[in-house]
C-alpha cells in the first residue's frame, strides 16, 4: 500500500473527505437494504455489502486513475466523447424498458459483465468538461449569441432533450449547472435569458407533445405533474407515501437517533438505500449524524472552491466548478427531498447511496478536480526547487 500512497496527488483533504464517506456509506446502506435483500437475495445482507464494496473500490481505481491524468487531455477528450454520449443515449431511449407501464430508459446492459449502466450520468460528466473547455476558449473575447449556438448549445440542448423524456429530473438539473457554469465563466446575461427562455419554451412543447401522444412516452410526464401537485398539497395523498415514511424515519430520529442499524422505516420506504437513504440516517443516527453529513458535503464544496482559485488556467478553473458543483448540488438535493423541501427527484446521495453508476461517476468527477489540484502540487514543487539557495549556488558552480 505505500507506493500507492506515495504517488496519491492533489487535495489531501478531497482524499479524505471521499475515503471517510465512502467508509461511512457501509453501515446505513449495509442496513437499509435489509428489505432489498429479503426481496432479491434470498435475505441474504451481505451480498449487498460486497456489492457496494465492489461499487466503491472500483469508483476510487476510477479516481486514483482519473487523478494521474494531466487535466488538459479532458479538454481534448470532451470533444472526442461527446459524439459518443449522444450515441450512447440514443441507444439506452431505443431500448424502450418500461417499469409499471412508466417509461424507464435510463440503462443500458454491460454486455459479459451483466451489468447496468445509466448513460446520463456519465452524459453528466462530460457534458460539464466540455463546456469548461468551451468557456475557457472564449475568455477575453467578444462574443455574439450566433457565434456560441452550434459550438455550445447546440450539443447541450441535444443531450438534455435525449435525456429528458426518461429522467427529467436529471436534465433540469443538468441544465441548471450548465447555466451557472457559463454564468462563471463570464457569459452575457443577456443571452443567458434567450436560453432560460427556450429552454422553457422547449419543456412545455415537450409536454404537449406527450400528452398529445401518451403512448410515446407511458406515463412520465404525467409522474412529473403528480410529484410536483403531491409537493404542492398540503394534504397528504397516496403519491406522498415515500415522503411520509421519510418524514417518520427523521421523527422518530430526534437528536441521537435510534442507533445503527436499529431504522424500521427501512422496512417500509421504497428506496430506502438510495433515494431516501437520507431518511434513514438521521433515524439511525439522529439530526447529529444528519447535520454532520451535511457539514461533510459542505466542507467537500469548499475544497472544490479553493482548488479551482489555486488552478493555474482559466480551463481548470471552471473544469472543477463544472465538475464539482454538481456533486454537492445533488447532495443537497437528496436531502431537501428526504425533508420535504423539494419533489421527489430520484437523486441519489454522492458516494453514499447504493448503486455503482452513480458512485462511479463521482469519484470520475473527484479524480478530474484532484488532477487539476495536482498540477498545482507539481508546479508549486517546481517553483520551490528553482527558489532553493542551494541549487542555485550548484548551478553557479
Amino acid at each position: 500500500m505505500g507506493p500507492i500512497f506515495k504517488n496519491i496527488k492533489g487535495d489531501r483533504l478531497i482524499w479524505a473527505i471521499a475515503a471517510l464517506l465512502a467508509l461511512f456509506s457501509f453501515l446505513p446502506v449495509y442496513s437499509a437494504a435489509s428489505n432489498l435483500a429479503y426481496i432479491g437475495e434470498g435475505g441474504n445482507t451481505f451480498v449487498i455489502f460486497l456489492k457496494h464494496l465492489m461499487h466503491l473500490f472500483l469508483g476510487f481505481v476510477i479516481m486514483y486513475g482519473v487523478h494521474k491524468i494531466p487535466y488538459r487531455y479532458f479538454r481534448g477528450l470532451s470533444i472526442v466523447l461527446i459524439p459518443i454520449v449522444i450515441m450512447l443515449l440514443i441507444l439506452t431511449m431505443l431500448q424502450g424498458t418500461t417499469i409499471d407501464g412508466a417509461n424507464a430508459s435510463r440503462w443500458i446492459q454491460i454486455p459479459l459483465v451483466n451489468m447496468s449502466f445509466q448513460t446520463s450520468t456519465f452524459a453528466f460528466v462530460v457534458l460539464m468538461v466540455f463546456v469548461a473547455r468551451y468557456m475557457s476558449k472564449i475568455q477575453d473575447k467578444d462574443i455574439t449569441f450566433k457565434e456560441t449556438i452550434l459550438p455550445l448549445w447546440i450539443p447541450v440542448f441535444l443531450v438534455l432533450v435525449l435525456i429528458l423524456p426518461a429522467n427529467f429530473s436529471t436534465a433540469a438539473i443538468m441544465f441548471v449547472m450548465v447555466l451557472m457554469l457559463v454564468f462563471l465563466g463570464g457569459y452575457p446575461i443577456k443571452y443567458l435569458a434567450v436560453i432560460v427562455g427556450t429552454g422553457i419554451l422547449a419543456l412545455t412543447l415537450f409536454i404537449l407533445i406527450a400528452k398529445a401522444f401518451p403512448d410515446a412516452m407511458p406515463n412520465r410526464v404525467d409522474t412529473w405533474m403528480s410529484r410536483i401537485e403531491s409537493f404542492s398539497d398540503e394534504g397528504d395523498t397516496e403519491a406522498d407515501y415515500q415522503i411520509e415514511k421519510a418524514k417518520i424515519a427523521i421523527a422518530t430520529g430526534g437528536i441521537q437517533g435510534v442507533g445503527p442499524g436499529k431504522s424500521v422505516q427501512k422496512n417500509f420506504l421504497p428506496q430506502s438505500s438510495s433515494d431516501f437513504i437520507y431518511a434513514i440516517i438521521v433515524e439511525e443516527y439522529g439530526l447529529i449524524g444528519g447535520f454532520l453529513l451535511m457539514i461533510f458535503y459542505l466542507w467537500l464544496l469548499f475544497r472544490i472552491v479553493i482548488v479551482s482559485q489555486k488552478a493555474d488556467t482559466i480551463f481548470g478553473k471552471l473544469l472543477v466548478l463544472g465538475v464539482g458543483l454538481p456533486i454537492v448540488f445533488q447532495a443537497l438535493i437528496n436531502m431537501a427531498v428526504a425533508v420535504e423541501l423539494f419533489p421527489v427527484t430520484g437523486q441519489t446521495l454522492p458516494l453514499i447511496s447504493s448503486g455503482g453508476t452513480s458512485i462511479w461517476m463521482t469519484c470520475m468527477a473527484l479524480g478530474i478536480i484532484l488532477s487539476v489540484s495536482a498540477k498545482r502540487e507539481e508546479m508549486k514543487e517546481q517553483e520551490d526547487k528553482d527558489d532553493n539557495p542551494l541549487d542555485i549556488l550548484a548551478e553557479a558552480i
